[in-house]
This record gives structure tokens, sequence and C-alpha cells, in this order.
């Protein structure tokens, strides 16, 4: 398949594997669905992006489209929840698929790869005073965060599980025909609990199976994702 990123790229858009350089990986949240026609293109992108090890990307399938014919075999309400609670942060009433949510702060609505550059470009030079990490012991996985310098920042601890990849025939609705396979699909997302950043996080927390675990340090109120690391 076509290298999107790469293109933009040669193109002459800012670079995207920028974030290389960093330590600590940019979250890209896309808020996609099996029945909508305008996602294809947005889903390929988020294949690109999960060829990177420093831009961590989640498929979040949401369950609003499902009326028009195709039931969205990833779709959860949670994440239409989800993806409600960033427009009201932003101020907006309306929300839409595709749509990237870039480090719990920017969107970018539609395919607008260059756009997206930019933005990953931002994230992976901004100081980042968290370091946290994550290490898989067998069916569970420790999570462990140095306290901030900064004082008390309350921040929910978010743990989320993804599945790499899977292929789906569509067979009814706007895509109704045609075959796609979707790349880190979001199978699980779930609130650990409130962290205040002046002691040091300390978790172990059940993950059976193979499927990669990312744990994210968020802000309350869908905003800001200060740290986040991942262990496939």
């Amino acid at each position: 398949m076509r290298n999107i990123l790469a293109a933009v790229w040669t193109a002459g858009a800012l670079l995207v594997s920028a974030a290389e350089a960093q330590t600590n990986p940019v979250v890209v949240e896309l808020y996609t669905s099996q029945g909508c026609s305008s996602c294809p293109p947005a889903d390929e992108l988020l294949e690109e992006l999960a060829k990177m090890e420093d831009v961590i990307p989640l498929a979040l399938h949401v369950d609003y489209w499902d009326y028009i014919g195709w039931k969205d075999s990833f779709a959860q309400p949670a994440f239409t929840k989800r993806q409600r609670g960033y427009a009201r942060a932003a101020g907006h009433r309306t929300i839409y698929t595709p749509q990237m949510i870039v480090g719990g702060v920017d969107h970018v609505v539609g395919y607008k790869p260059m756009e997206l550059a930019k933005l990953i470009e931002k994230h992976g030079d901004a100081a980042h005073p968290a370091d946290l990490k994550i290490v898989r012991n067998g069916n569970s996985v420790s999570i462990r965060c140095n306290p901030f310098n900064t004082g008390p920042t309350p921040l929910q601890v978010q743990f989320v599980r993804y599945n790499p990849s899977e292929t789906v025939e569509i067979g009814r609705g706007e895509n109704a025909g045609r075959t796609f396979t979707y790349h880190n699909i979001v199978t699980e997302w779930s609130l650990l609990g409130v962290w205040d950043g002046t002691e040091p996080l300390d978790l172990s927390v059940a993950a059976p199976g193979d499927d990669p675990v990312v744990v994210l340090l968020q802000r309350p109120g869908h905003r800001e994702i200060l740290a986040a690391a991942r262990v496939r």
C-alpha cells in the first residue's frame, strides 16, 4: 500500500517522523466507522501511523452510523461518548467521522494528512513532565511514573487495549461490497483512577492475552494527554 505519510513529506509537508527524536509517543485517536464512506482514507492513514514507534494511533469505532444499514462490528457506545466529551471540551456542537484527536487537545476533521503531520510534530516537540513506563509481567502489566516537580496535577490514569489488525467484509450500507483491514482497533478503554502526581505511581493491572496495552495520563475533562506508554 502506498505510504501516505511519505507522500505527504515528498509533497513538502512538515515531517511527521520528527517525533522519532522524542521519548514520549504522541497519541492520535481516530474516530471512525465501518459504515462511513468518508472514513477509508483516514483508516489507511492510521495504518501508516501504526508503523511509527513514537506515535500511538488508536482507532475508536463509533456507533452512530449503524442506522444507515451496516452495524460496525468494533463500535462501542463508550467511544461515541468519549468523542462527544471532546466536542464539549472544545466548545463544538457536532461530532464527525472521520475525526482525529492529537494529544487530547487538537482536532482534525476529515482526511487532512498535512495538518495531522504538523500537529504530530508539535506534540512530539513539546516538553513532557512525566516519565511513564509500563512492563508486561505474564498476564499483568506494571505501571510506574515518577512524581511531578510542578506540584499536584490531577491526572486520569487510563488503560487501553487494542487489536493490531482485522479484516472485515462490509455487507451493507455506504461501503457495501468492500473489504477493509482495520488497524489498532480499540477493544477496551477504562479509567484506573486519578493520580495527583505528588507520590510515585505504582500499579499492577491484569492484562491477559497478547494484545498491546497502552496507558495514558490525561487531564480530567477530555483535556491534554501529558504522558503515554505502550507495551506490545
